[in-house]
Formats: C-alpha cells, sequence, structure tokens
C-alpha cells in the first residue's frame, strides 16, 4: 500500500493498482470485482439496480452496488463507492448467471428476469416503479415472459405478481391466458403499485392494486 501498488478496501482486502496507472492512491478497482471480493466467497449475487445497469435496463449510471445474500451485512463504503446489502432468503437463490466484467473477472448477478422480479419486490432499490417499468420496456424483445411468471410465483410475493401481470397488460406483452394464470390466487388485499409513494390514487380491482402511479406516466415509456 505504501508503494503505491495496492489499495486497502478493508481489512485484509487490497486490490492491486493496475501497473499502467503507475503509483495511484485512490484505485477503487472494478467495483463489480470489488463487491465479489467483500463477499469472499459467501452466497451473494448482484441485484437491484446494478443488475438493471448491468442488463441495459437503465440510461442512468449508479453510485451504488446493490448485492443480494442471505446474511445480514451493513453497507460498505470504500474509496467512494457504496456497496449495499439486500437480505434474500436462501432458497431464493435462483435465475442467476456469470457475467464477465472482464476478460479476467467475472461476477455472479440476476438474470434478466430475475432482475426484473427483484425489481417488483423491493423497487425502492431500483429507483422506483416506474424505473423498472421503464427497463422492461427496453428490454421487451429479449425478456421470457413464461420465465418471468414463473419466477413471480416462485418467489411467492403477491405484490410481485399483482405488479407484474399490471405491467404486462400495460404493455401488451402477455396472452390472456398468461394474465389469468397470474390473476388466479390473488388475495382481496390491495397493495401499492408503487410502496415507495404515499397511499392514494384509485382502485384497480383486477390486480388488486392502488394505482399511486399514474399509469399514464408508464405508458409514456412506450413513446419515448
Amino acid at each position: 500500500v505504501d508503494r503505491g501498488v495496492a489499495t486497502r478496501l478493508k481489512p485484509g482486502l487490497y486490490v492491486l493498482v493496475p501497473f499502467e496507472l503507475g503509483r495511484e492512491r485512490q484505485y477503487p478497482g472494478n467495483p463489480l470485482v470489488v463487491a465479489r471480493e467483500i463477499m469472499r466467497g459467501e452466497e451473494h449475487y448482484l441485484s437491484h439496480a446494478t443488475a438493471m445497469e448491468i442488463h441495459g435496463m437503465t440510461t442512468q449510471p449508479r453510485l451504488v452496488v446493490m448485492v443480494s445474500t442471505p446474511k445480514p451485512r451493513r453497507s460498505v463504503t470504500a474509496l467512494g463507492v457504496e456497496f449495499r446489502f439486500v437480505r434474500c432468503r436462501r432458497r431464493h437463490l435462483f435465475g442467476l448467471t456469470e457475467h464477465w466484467v472482464t476478460k479476467q473477472e467475472k461476477v455472479r448477478v440476476s438474470d434478466l428476469e430475475r432482475t426484473i422480479i427483484d425489481g417488483l419486490k423491493q423497487p425502492e432499490h431500483c429507483g422506483g416503479v416506474t424505473e423498472v417499468a421503464k427497463g422492461l420496456w427496453m428490454r421487451r424483445q429479449d425478456v421470457n415472459v413464461d420465465r418471468l411468471v414463473q419466477y413471480a410465483r416462485r418467489i411467492g410475493v403477491g405484490a410481485v405478481v399483482r405488479r407484474l401481470g399490471f405491467l404486462l397488460e400495460t404493455y401488451e406483452m402477455a396472452a390472456a391466458p398468461v394474465l389469468d394464470r397470474l390473476r388466479n390466487g390473488l388475495t382481496s388485499t390491495y397493495v401499492r403499485l408503487d410502496p415507495v409513494l404515499p397511499a392514494e390514487g384509485k382502485r384497480l380491482r383486477r390486480w388488486r392494486l392502488q394505482l399511486n402511479v399514474d399509469p399514464e406516466e408508464l405508458r409514456a415509456v412506450v413513446r419515448t
């Protein structure tokens, strides 16, 4: 560290400075690789807004790296990058894939469909439901709708099923039988379309949703 060939991230964890950068005291390394090293082999995957960025579902870079893991962890800030950890159940470690961030380094990340499901489960980690909806629309040609439905049912969270069904219907991305499959089994409880926003707006009985985001705002994504 004193010679400028490595940067200390936390006790016992360092990242080497590339030779071409010379003596550099503030080299953060690739944040995605750093996240992997912080976890030190523990079960985890890059998720939410970070996964959205990896999958080309957002136009704005994020300054926080999101990591899902079964073990509770406090956020870590290393050299100006915040690493935020979201606790997930071990049985929910599915729908994951490997992503090469350099020619030598790869990381584990939620696949496209799982990224959408995580975003609908916890929109607060993605910038809100509207951002998740934009990402869904941006990658509509590549999304496997059957896999989306399968993941939603496997997660087993009613709010996810409601939000997914509503967005698929809004963007005309699913046939009627698929939407019926999602509607089957919904309870009478209403949930907010976006849990980040206040409980206001009309109620949509078909999906048991309180539309606290203007549907026209979501439809406007198609025109941008």
